[in-house]
């Protein structure tokens, strides 16, 4: 393997160095500002250090952030809302995404392009229908209402992204597992989804980060103070007369937090599934 030069190494540094001072600063920024009491309303300058240390601002961020709700009720509601799109999306996603992958059918090709279709269509496009339809089946202001249109828009990414993971894992894996006695059911179960779990995974991930971190379907269709989720607390407060804006900061960054660990978490699992695939009895 050929050694890079000195001058290009540092030169692949300094810009790896302005990236990260590109992403970094914004975070840091809204840290020191949920943590400075001496901010009043908007922020007029940046600093490196709050003024005023404090944690009361998280404290309040905590007990009851925005509509008359704690900070735990609201992320209930998230967790609800965003927790069961993920698992709608990924559960339906998966047996589709695997039809798509192994079998050929009348209608495949155009039944993957309308999912694509569905991909390029921004949300307000779907407003009217949604609402419609959610109002005729009585579910329009509940969380399972909400559910419904979080995994509506992220099943055709889920089902793309799986189909790709099955069709990246042999078929001769099967076909091996058919003649020691296997079923469709069993091959798959024991051999396809095993190898595509890093895939899965993702697709998982994005559907929960989807509903997580979305406000506007959400504000068209909630109209309960007890079924407001973090997003549209947060929009509420951005939108707000006078809204304190270290509560802002103090607020977003207990909402990225769960997301945060999560990820810490599984991050060396995703990265050593994507490198090897194994199969487990």
């Amino acid at each position: 393997m050929r050694r890079m030069p000195l001058w290009q190494q540092i030169a692949y540094q300094l810009v790896f160095a302005l990236v990260a001072l590109f992403v970094l600063l914004p975070l840091w920024g809204l840290a020191q500002m949920a943590f400075d009491a001496s901010i009043k309303g908007w922020p007029i300058d940046f600093r490196f250090l709050p003024k005023e240390f404090t944690l009361a601002v998280f404290r309040q961020a905590w007990e009851q952030p925005a509509q008359s709700r704690s900070f735990l009720g609201l992320l209930q509601n998230s967790f609800i809302a965003s927790g069961g799109a993920m698992v709608l999306s990924v559960a339906l996603g998966t047996s589709m995404a695997f039809a798509f992958a192994r079998f050929r059918f009348p209608g495949r090709r155009p039944g993957l392009f309308a999912l694509l279709f569905g991909t390029l269509l921004p949300p307000v496009a779907l407003m009217t229908p949604l609402f419609v339809l959610l109002s005729a089946l009585g579910v329009r202001t509940t969380l399972f209402g909400l559910v419904i249109v979080y995994t509506a828009f992220a099943m055709p990414f889920c089902v793309w992204n799986m189909r790709a993971a099955f069709q990246a894992v042999p078929k001769e894996l099967e076909d091996a597992a058919f003649i020691d006695g296997a079923d469709l059911f069993t091959a798959f179960w024991r051999v396809t989804l095993p190898l595509a779990l890093p895939a899965i995974a993702v697709a998982a991930l994005v559907a929960f980060l989807a509903g997580y971190s979305e406000f506007a379907m959400a504000w068209l269709f909630i109209d309960s103070s007890d079924n407001v989720t973090l997003a549209m607390a947060i929009s509420g407060m951005i939108g707000a007369t006078g809204a304190s804006w270290n509560l802002l900061a103090a607020l977003s960054i207990l909402m990225a937090a769960p997301v945060a660990l999560v990820f810490i978490v599984l991050q060396r699992y995703l990265l050593s599934r994507l490198l090897i695939g194994e199969v487990r009895d």
